[in-house]
């Protein structure tokens, strides 16, 4: 990654953990990282335990995030979560469009550009996903549909709120599935995300904006995917719901080269 932008590791529990295995998780992340000054940390619970974790955290270099959000405020929106909700139990980040939402709750967009939207109206800091599937990778538009789902996730956004915006590029096909994209592949499709930034918002835009790698990480990969010059974290998933793999994917990240 670029030193000048700053490493952040996230975990997505996804619909995992009860309150009492979520708060056994941080006791161990918060020994186990103690001392970690290098990398934005962040941990996104089910809502269910956001409040406890929220309060376990408190004293600790994790950062909260939340696994999804509202494209409204306050109201008659039966199962939502608004942005005020979240900011009351200090949360900070929130993922949108991961692609689960985007096929099992068909998520377009325009709907994950007006949550990005909602989210930077109240000082939180989105971490929009984008990626394509198998058939489209061996299909060759892998470019075309990323590049589509860049544009129109952030359209609308202010080149401020664009540069404040994590973006994670998860390939569908190695999401949960063990494999994993090569680092040279995962360079690639960063390269051309962070070009794509760029065209719609300028080359200093495009350098700042934080782009992280998503599926299949694991502490063996970690660091060779993560030492890409585009590459500037990773959103984690399955190896994020166990300590030691969560605290070894980034204690390896970090780790200076022998």
């Amino acid at each position: 990654m670029d030193k000048e932008r700053r490493l952040i590791i996230a975990g997505n529990w996804k619909s995992n953990k009860t309150v009492a295995e979520a708060l056994d998780l941080v006791s161990g992340l918060k020994r186990e990282l103690a001392t970690v000054t290098e990398a934005d940390i962040v941990i996104c619970p089910p809502y269910t335990a956001l409040d406890a974790v929220s309060k376990a955290i408190f004293d600790s270099p994790l950062r909260l995030g939340a696994q999804n959000l509202s494209d409204q405020a306050y109201g008659a929106f039966t199962g939502e979560i608004a942005p005020g909700m979240l900011r009351d139990l200090s949360v900070r980040y929130v993922i949108l469009g991961h692609s689960e939402r985007r096929q099992f709750q068909s998520e377009s967009d325009a709907l994950v550009a007006r949550k990005a939207a909602n989210a930077h109206a109240n000082n939180l800091v989105p971490i929009v996903c984008v990626g394509e599937t198998l058939v489209e990778r061996e299909a060759g538009i892998t470019e075309k549909v990323v590049g589509t789902q860049v544009r129109g996730s952030l359209a609308g956004l202010t080149v401020e709120q664009v540069e404040q915006t994590v973006l994670a590029y998860e390939p569908v096909w190695a999401i949960g599935t063990g494999k994993t994209a090569s680092s040279a592949q995962a360079q690639e499709v960063h390269a051309f995300i962070r070009s794509v930034i760029s065209s719609l918002h300028g080359e200093a835009t495009g350098r700042r904006v934080r782009i992280q790698y998503g599926g299949s990480v694991k502490p063996g990969n970690a660091r060779e995917l993560l030492g890409q010059p585009d590459v500037d974290g990773a959103l984690v998933g399955g190896a994020s719901l166990e300590v030691r793999n969560f605290a070894d994917i980034i204690k390896n990240t970090l780790q200076s080269p022998a």
